[in-house]
């Protein structure tokens, strides 16, 4: 009798549905079969069952929050059981002890921590039966049956748990210890709340920190353009007056003697050039580039990407989820051909086929076994869904991940690009820019909206003449960096090594994958949501007064930098590959911990925080404290005064009767400061307020308020 473990029920479920069965309270029963002659038992974990102890467990004294308590370093790291999921953790121990079981087939994912979720489990139950280890990146029948057929020795993938260990037990020791630290240290400067550090989120943070800064110190610069309309044998187009390879101007005395000069003077073409440019398909997904792509056609957060694509693994709709891979081996290329012939019968995606060609086993760009990791790319499996039994939200992923395969079997897209140079009066120069499409190829199946300012331009040849039919001078500004989105967030954590000035520590960071991991990048992100670090609005990302208080605290030590990931990455790179020793590398991190300790607290004394930060900061709300919120001033609306919300102000009267008197914590960029709504709400008017970002320009002025219509609006100083 063999027990078959996987990570979730649902997966228990999926293994055990391919032979004959009965369910059982906490597991399933697996008649004998020809995978399993004398049966089996399937139980499943639920997710993270075991838990590192905290603190006090070790030593009482260590629950304290206290400088004098830190370093926390245990001597040895324990797990325990989590008490909501001590049943299933009972009935684990209960198949595993039964005296007729002689094997453990270790189920979980296919991956770093699904190796440690079960292994913690074995370890913590004392179990000693000898193990196999099943290792598919499908769910579908024949995937599993095949699973069963060709399970790997337990050793084959042990140097992954060990990696996944020391990973948790680092990280442990960074969160608990920072994370006490700077709230500590922080505290000592007005600053109430509990500072989460960590070693992935932190450096995360600080790029994002780093973005609002450029945003907020952004200097608009004023230029303007000249723009002309010409009239060649019949023929209309525009062009921009070009001056030493540049199409702004930054006086507009000057753009206007230009538009001046142009104004009805013959125009001449003096030259075409024409350039044609071949794109190829995309590579397949991984799930970052998943998560980029959903959240950019659909504003799907991370989180809910890897929710929904878990779904359609787990059915055995589409492949293994969490891959970092955009590659497939020549064996899952040669599988192509099936799928594909399934999926042609799908109303969706008759038009495209026959497709160009039939396989693409032998095309390097997408088949490459040294590139394919513990997993290949997402794609679809041979296993077809009824489309109209997906959620909506379902199809959508599929849809995107079956077009991606269809496409890899279509030719290259081909486009021409012409730059135009027309002189005016034989002086004036003015370039024009125009695209064609030659060849749709791929770009029939992915329906890509190219952001391509070229519009089509005419037919036209050198030495054509005609005249300037009208001139304009056109005046914009330069804009600020644009914020990140949730799945640029995703994409910035995958290239963090471009951030990165040394060279080596660059490849060592690309080489591995970024900050964090494929499986646990959304995860960080939904963290970083729930500390009050980042607000999200609109799918844009916004950094709070509480992770730039922080950010500013951390300054240059190696928690807020990429470079300590980098490093971090390829010593645990190494742990799986059997090279690095695990006890060498907590070795490190304990003296990276003292390190810390000693810098920040001697340094804490020299911190600065700016007056807007300060203001803006909302400390978190205690569950014991019944202190009600400051009163900033009278409602306008009713008898209730205006308090802080959290993201924005409020009449304290909203419970009572509904009254809905607003003012937003940020208007046009700039963050309102309860001070100046305090002198708004009493005096009717702010102090001068610098940096409003309108669409054309930056802007000063004050804030008033419009007692009759209730409502803020601006005051512009003479």
């Amino acid at each position: 009798m063999k027990v078959v473990i996987a990570e979730k029920p649902d997966q228990g479920s999926a293994l055990a549905s391919v032979f004959e069965h009965r369910k059982q309270n906490g597991f399933i029963e697996v008649f004998p079969n020809d995978v399993f002659q004398n049966g089996a038992y399937v139980t499943w974990a639920i997710g993270h069952i075991c838990q590192l102890v905290p603190p006090e467990k070790y030593q009482q004294v260590w629950k304290k929050w206290s400088l004098d308590n830190l370093p926390i370093i245990p001597e040895q790291f324990e797990y325990e059981v989590t008490k909501d999921k001590a049943k299933q953790f009972a009935t684990i121990k209960k198949l595993v002890s039964d005296p007729q079981v002689t094997e453990i087939i270790h189920a979980g994912d296919a991956g770093r921590e699904g190796e440690l979720i079960i292994r913690n489990i074995l370890r913590l139950i004392g179990c000693k039966k000898p193990m196999k280890r099943l290792w598919i990146s499908s769910m579908t029948p024949n995937a599993i049956r095949e699973g069963f057929q060709k399970l790997l020795s337990e050793n084959e993938t042990r140097p992954l748990y060990f990696e996944a260990y020391t990973r948790a037990c680092a990280d442990w020791v960074v969160g608990m210890n920072a994370s006490r630290l700077y709230s500590l240290l922080l505290q000592k400067h007005g600053f109430s709340d509990v500072f989460s550090v960590g070693r992935v989120q932190t450096p995360t943070l600080a790029l994002i920190v780093k973005r609002e800064l450029e945003i907020e110190n952004f200097k608009p610069e004023h230029f303007w353009e000249v723009e002309a309309l010409f009239l060649i044998n019949g023929k209309k187009y525009t062009g921009k007056w070009q001056n030493d390879g540049e199409t702004r101007e930054k006086t507009k005395e000057l753009a206007e003697k230009v538009a001046v000069f142009c104004r009805d003077k013959p125009a001449e073409v003096s030259e075409v050039k024409s350039e044609q440019k071949e794109f190829m398909p995309p590579l397949l997904y991984n799930l970052s580039a998943l998560q980029a792509e959903a959240n950019k056609r659909f504003k799907f957060s991370p989180k809910k990407t890897l929710d929904v694509l878990q779904q359609l693994y787990q059915k055995g709709f589409t492949s293994y989820p969490r891959s970092d891979s955009r590659y497939v081996t020549k064996e899952e290329a040669n599988s192509f051909p099936e799928i594909l012939g399934k999926i042609s019968r799908l109303k969706d995606y008759e038009e495209y086929f026959p497709v160009p060609f039939a396989s693409i086993a032998d095309n390097k760009r997408y088949v490459n076994e040294k590139k394919v990791t513990d997993h290949y790319a997402i794609i679809p499996t041979e296993q077809i869904p009824n489309i109209d039994k997906l959620s909506q939200d379902e199809w959508k992923l599929y849809d995107l991940i079956v077009r991606s395969l269809i496409a890899a079997h279509f030719n290259k897209a081909v486009a021409e690009y012409t730059t135009v140079t027309t002189v005016v009066d034989g002086r004036a120069a003015f370039v024009s820019k125009g695209k064609v499409q030659l060849e749709e190829g791929w770009r029939k199946v992915l329906n890509q909206k190219e952001q391509d300012d070229e519009p089509a331009l005419p037919k036209l040849a050198k030495g054509e003449q005609g005249n300037t039919v009208k001139v304009t001078v056109k005046e914009s500004q330069t804009q600020p960096p644009k914020r990140y989105t949730e799945g640029q967030l995703i994409t910035l954590m995958k290239t963090a090594g471009k951030h990165i000035e040394d060279k080596e520590l660059e490849r060592i960071l690309t080489k591995t994958e970024g900050l964090g991991t494929e499986a646990t990048r959304a995860g960080i992100i939904t963290m970083l949501k729930d500390r009050s670090y980042i607000d999200i609005k609109k799918n844009l990302v916004y950094a709070t007064a509480k992770a730039r208080i922080l950010i500013e605290a951390v300054g240059k030590e190696i928690l807020a930098s990429p470079e300590m990931t980098a490093q971090w990455e390829q010593k645990l790179k190494e742990i799986s590959e059997g090279t690095a020793s695990p006890k060498h590398f907590m070795e490190q991190t304990k003296k990276m911990i003292h390190h810390l300790i000693t810098t920040s607290i001697r340094q804490s004394d020299q911190w600065v925080f700016s007056k807007e930060m300060a203001e803006n900061f909302t400390p978190a709300r205690q569950k014991k404290s019944k202190k009600s919120p400051s009163k900033l001033g009278p409602c306008k609306k009713c008898d209730g005064y205006l308090v802080d919300k959290g993201t924005f102000y409020g009449c304290s009267n909203y419970q009572q009767n509904h009254c809905d008197f607003t003012i937003s914590k940020k208007i046009l960029g700039k963050n309102i400061t309860q001070k100046n709504i305090k002198l708004l709400l009493s005096e009717g008017k702010t102090e001068l307020i610098e940096g409003f970002t309108g669409k054309e320009k930056t802007f000063n002025a004050r804030l008033i308020l419009d007692e009759h219509e209730k409502k803020i609006k601006f005051l512009f100083e003479a």
